[in-house]
């Protein structure tokens, strides 16, 4: 399987290479054809049901604030942004970057600051009062040595276990497990049914699986120890984790193309069971041609992931201003938007997120995303492994590199000593 994935990277990467933009369109799209304006180039990876409404939701509120710019969408499809960094990456060392560009807040953020590839956005910050609305915490996570480096939009839950309630019953499971040890008996259960017990996508969501699995594992404290210095990934209790990884990945069907088909498998009836972050339920949610039209507690159902209730292992994206952007104007201009309530309100109940903003309209998060707002004023809190917060590129890719290694050799031992080698290379 890692074979087949670096295969279809390669043919993605030799694709990209050659690729202006996902839906750039003609030369008018481009805002070449319209006189006067300027083109804005905003670089993320949403293309997918929920996420590219969501994008839409506030490309709409730009156009109509900015008549001086068009919006030039940049998407590069591909889960999690791995494909689109890849890019990004490119782009950068040859000095050509776009206006703005997706990044998650936290460590992701640090190897372009370190760079020099970022302009501190302390300015905007004081001039919308942005201190005063988000949280302290995520603040302190977009900032090095007092210069803050991107803009939130939203935030998202990423330890979420998606369900299929009819499937669950069949196989004689009443509710939602709540430790590993009940996970990987309810997985059981489902696999005597012949159903699918667990979904999984693309090599990037067996990483998002792995950190629900370490949080579950080991309990909030010593999974954020991790990520320190004094962190010791050669701990029985990471060992102990870590079989539980193993266990639980062996439950696993045919790994899908990304996340969206992956979670289409629990919609459908096909799988019991999807660990994914909360950007599923506007996939599952939202009508079509963007969603699947579900209806939740009955087509599909959610709890924190196994062994992690009361904790919120949180991420966020957010847009940054590179130095040297082609039209640094317009860029400022798509930042005050995404920072705006306005933008917030109008992005997150389409893309299945909460707002960075403390003064977000509650009202406009219903289901999920007001259990989710809940939980996010008093949970604890842990960072993404696979989502940019507590691991730099370098580490999370050292961390991947690793795991698709172990869905070929299935070895714990071997695993365990090369994620001890990747926090001790880190440079974090």
């Amino acid at each position: 399987m890692r074979r087949r994935w670096l295969a279809a990277v390669a043919v993605s990467m030799a694709g990209l290479l050659t690729l202006t933009a996902c839906g750039g369109g003609d030369d008018k799209a481009a805002g070449d054809g319209k006189s006067g304006q300027k083109k804005v180039e905003v670089f993320s990876w949403w293309t997918g049901p929920g996420e590219a409404d969501g994008l839409k939701a506030m490309r709409e509120i730009f156009e109509k604030d900015n008549s001086g710019f068009t919006f030039y969408d940049a998407a590069v499809a591909g889960g999690s942004g791995d494909q689109a960094r890849a890019l990004l990456a490119s782009k950068l060392q040859a000095n050509q970057p776009p206006d703005t560009f997706q990044g998650h807040a936290g460590a992701e953020l640090q190897g372009y600051i370190k760079a020099g590839k970022l302009e501190p956005l302390n300015f905007l910050y004081d001039e919308l009062k942005l201190k005063d609305v988000l949280p302290q915490e995520l603040i302190d996570q977009i900032s090095v040595q007092g210069q803050v480096y991107s803009v939130p939009v939203n935030i998202h839950r990423s330890n979420i276990l998606w369900l299929n309630p009819s499937v669950l019953k069949e196989a004689g499971v009443s509710a939602a497990p709540a430790t590993i040890d009940e996970f990987i008996a309810d997985l059981d259960k489902v696999k005597k049914t012949g159903k699918i017990p667990l979904s999984i996508g693309s090599q990037w969501t067996a990483v998002h699986l792995l950190e629900s699995v370490l949080l579950g594992s080991l309990g909030t404290d010593a999974y954020n120890q991790l990520w320190t210095a004094n962190a010791d990934w050669s701990g029985a209790n990471v060992t102990k984790a870590l079989e539980n990884f193993k266990t639980i990945l062996s439950y696993a069907g045919t790994p899908q193309e990304d996340w969206q088909p992956a979670a289409k498998q629990v919609a459908d009836g096909a799988a019991a069971f999807n660990i994914m972050g909360d950007w599923a339920y506007g996939y599952f949610h939202n009508p079509a041609p963007g969603g699947l039209g579900k209806t939740s507690k009955t087509d599909f159902d959610w709890a924190a992931s196994p062994g992690t209730d009361g904790t919120f292992m949180w991420l966020s994206d957010s847009f940054t201003l590179p130095k040297g952007a082609p039209n640094r104007d317009g860029a400022v201009a798509w930042l005050k938007v995404a920072a705006s309530k306005e933008g917030q309100d109008a992005f997150n109940p389409k893309k299945g997120s909460i707002p960075a903003r403390k003064d977000a309209d509650k009202s406009l998060y219903q289901d999920y995303l007001a259990w989710d707002l809940e939980q996010w004023s008093n949970d604890k809190l842990a960072g993404s492994i696979q989502h940019g917060v507590v691991a730099n590129d370098a580490w999370r890719a050292a961390i991947n590199d690793a795991v698709g290694l172990f869905q070929q050799d299935h070895d714990v031992a071997k695993f365990q000593q090369a994620l001890a080698a990747a926090a001790k290379n880190s440079g974090q």
